[in-house]
């Protein structure tokens, strides 16, 4: 099943980003902002640059950008987060999920990123492409489905659109 899909198509609704202040001490918003999946990985919606600084303070030395650039030109953009997470001494990397769904190149990427263990935080523009992404690379890496979706619901995460390839996924491995 070395590529089961070339193209998975989700629906991909979501809530509107939220901003933080600029404090080397993560603030109430931003930890709500920032949804923990587990040790090593948070999501979020569309992060500020001034959210560079609460994820810096919460340990965070990788950051992946799953939005596309031009989704919403009032967002910071892609070499605006790159060059105030690098400014930061943060690792940064896009993997651009667009709304036509997810492909295998994107979940290797993902599992790529992830494989050095940062403590990252992933962001879209709910935290849902970031989600739903994360969830495609562990099932391809032979986590449990189960597991997956109960790590993705603590955190408010429904992975119902990718389950049934999380599932394959899973069991190719």
């Amino acid at each position: 099943m070395r590529y089961l899909f070339a193209l998975l198509p989700v629906a991909l609704l979501g809530c509107s980003a939220a901003t933080a202040t600029n404090t080397n001490v993560p603030t109430e918003e931003t930890q709500n902002m920032f949804r923990k999946i587990n040790d090593n990985l948070s999501v979020s919606p569309q992060i500020s640059l001034d959210d560079i600084a609460d994820a810096k303070a919460d340990g965070v030395t990788l950051i992946i950008n799953n939005r596309p650039d031009g989704e919403d030109p009032s967002a910071p953009q892609s070499a605006d987060i790159e060059a105030a997470a690098r400014d930061a001494g943060m690792k940064y990397i896009a993997i651009p999920i667009t709304h036509s769904g997810f492909s295998g190149p994107q979940v290797d990427a993902m599992i790529a990123a992830l494989a050095d263990g940062d403590k990252t935080l992933a962001y879209c523009r709910s935290g849902t492409r970031s989600t739903l992404l994360w969830s495609l690379a562990q099932a391809k890496q032979g986590v449990e489905p189960d597991e997956i979706s109960r790590l993705a619901g603590n955190a408010g995460y429904d992975i119902t659109p990718v389950r049934a390839m999380v599932d394959a996924l899973a069991a190719d491995n």
